[in-house]
Formats: C-alpha cells, structure tokens, sequence
C-alpha cells in the first residue's frame, strides 16, 4: 500500500515545552482579573423570558410560568452577584 492512498492529515501541533503554554503571534496575555463562577441563572432568564413570549401566543398559564421563572432566575443571579461581591472584600 502506498502513502498516497491514505488520507491526509493536520500537522501534529507543536508540544508545549516545560507546561507552560506556547504564545502565538498576534495573540495577548490575559490581564490579571476576577472572573465570575459559571452560572445557570442566564439561562432560566433567557428561559423565562421565551416562555413569556411563547405564552403570549398560546395560553395564560404558559405566561404565568414564564414571569415565575425570569423573576426567579433574575432573583437568583442578582443575589448571587451581591455575594460574590462581598466575599471579594
């Protein structure tokens, strides 16, 4: 069998000398910063306000469902965000 006959591939990428990572041209360190802990509560907004919009079209009950989850998870991520605030001072 010869080579030509194998499908081609990506070059292997360069290995990371001693673990620290390679810089690329073109590309910037990141500013030493605080970055927030992932959190769900962006989604259940984005959740709720597609149930208040789909129940506007279909059923009352689908609105009220809608309004108690965007208040719950606008509720929840405003909390969470006042005490990861406090607990950075």
């Amino acid at each position: 069998m010869s080579t030509d006959d194998e499908p081609s591939r990506a070059p292997a990428a360069p290995p990371l000398s001693g673990g620290q990572p390679t810089n690329h041209p073109g590309w910037n360190e990141l500013p030493a910063g605080h970055l927030p802990h992932p959190t769900y509560f962006p989604a259940g907004l984005a959740m709720g306000v597609t149930f208040l919009f789909w129940g506007l079209i279909t059923s009352w009950v689908i609105v009220a469902v809608g309004l108690a989850l965007f208040a719950a998870a606008l509720a929840g991520w405003i909390t969470d965000i006042r005490h990861e605030r406090n607990e950075e001072h």
